[in-house]
């Protein structure tokens, strides 16, 4: 699309995988297949956590708040995704761009700090297993849930308004499949400052919760190794794996792109559009498996349902 240097950009173009657009449409059934796989798995944690009444505890509580973030993260995306990757349309108007990034930004958060929850909820149930019931109640569950959300809403709150006030002209080619706050306020011919500035605040947000879940693993590993038989440690160790899973899903994309962007001196677009897309693609995909696979109670009762239905 040509701009002409003093007029504003009126759409953006995202961009699919650089010299493999002829291919969209074949690259786009494994990525529908894994949004129909991401969004069937979460809904699916959601639907035999709030049936099963065995399930109404804090584990499978801040598990169903995971699912939620996935499945906005998994929506927050698809739309872009299989515009691009199926019909090939790149152009995305400018307000649509910031609501998506709005959305992208917030279930990023809102996971962060469900995944911060989560160790915190471990922490607990391994220091304190006698008092965990009496800690946190379903109210406090409750309660912890609107602080998340509430929080995730008023942190990134900002970001579609300060990328509002912005003047774009010349550039409008955005860099992934979808809209980012970083990649869209570089393309601004005015000011951006104090979107650097709070962008940098959000991300400092995010690396905090992953120091918070790295000091609550630190203190998991103190109570464990307190533990006399070998047998309850990796018994209570166990307990983590899923999690611990979650979080590297979730936090590896992110920390590389950051990487790379920040010393890689001659970075591979293709490299780090697909990293880009497995941030958002992954951590919706896997948690349910990880979660099914390594819970005993969820694979059960989902099997059991299952059973169920085969039976009718």
């Amino acid at each position: 699309m040509s701009v002409l240097n003093n007029s504003e950009v009126k759409l953006f173009l995202l961009i699919g995988i650089p010299g493999l657009e002829h291919a969209h449409i074949w690259i786009s059934i494994p990525i529908c297949l894994m949004y129909l796989v991401a969004i069937t798995g979460n809904c699916t944690i959601l639907f035999i956590v709030k049936t099963e009444p065995s399930l109404h505890e804090p584990m499978y509580y801040f598990l169903a708040m995971l699912a939620v973030s996935d499945l906005g993260l998994s929506l927050s995306s698809l739309p872009t995704m299989l515009r691009i990757f199926l019909f090939n349309a790149m152009d995305i108007l400018p307000n649509a761009c910031f609501a998506q990034e709005f959305f992208i930004h917030g279930f990023t958060v809102m996971e962060s700090s469900v995944l911060l929850i989560m160790s915190l909820d471990r922490f607990l149930a391994i220091h304190n297993p006698l008092r965990y019931s009496s800690i946190l109640t379903s109210n406090r569950v409750a309660k912890m849930g609107l602080t998340l959300a509430i929080r995730s809403i008023l942190l990134v709150l900002p970001l579609p308004f300060t990328l509002r006030r912005l003047k774009y002209c010349q550039k409008n080619l955005l860099s992934h499949s979808y809209c980012l706050h970083q990649d869209t306020m570089k393309l601004a011919c005015s000011d951006n400052k104090i979107n650097v500035i709070y962008g940098f605040f959000v991300a400092l947000c995010t690396m905090l919760d992953l120091a918070l879940i790295i000091l609550s693993y630190v203190l998991i590993l103190k109570t464990v190794l307190s533990i006399a038989s070998l047998a309850e440690r990796l018994k209570a160790l166990n307990t983590c794996v899923s999690h611990i899973c979650a979080v590297l899903i979730f936090y590896v994309p992110i920390i590389t792109l950051a990487a790379i962007h920040r010393f890689a001196k001659h970075k591979s677009p293709l490299v780090v559009i697909l990293i880009a897309d497995m941030f958002l693609l992954v951590p919706p995909l896997m948690n349910p498996i990880v979660y099914c696979v390594k819970t005993p109670q969820i694979r059960e009762k989902i099997l059991g349902k299952l059973l169920n239905i085969c039976r009718r």
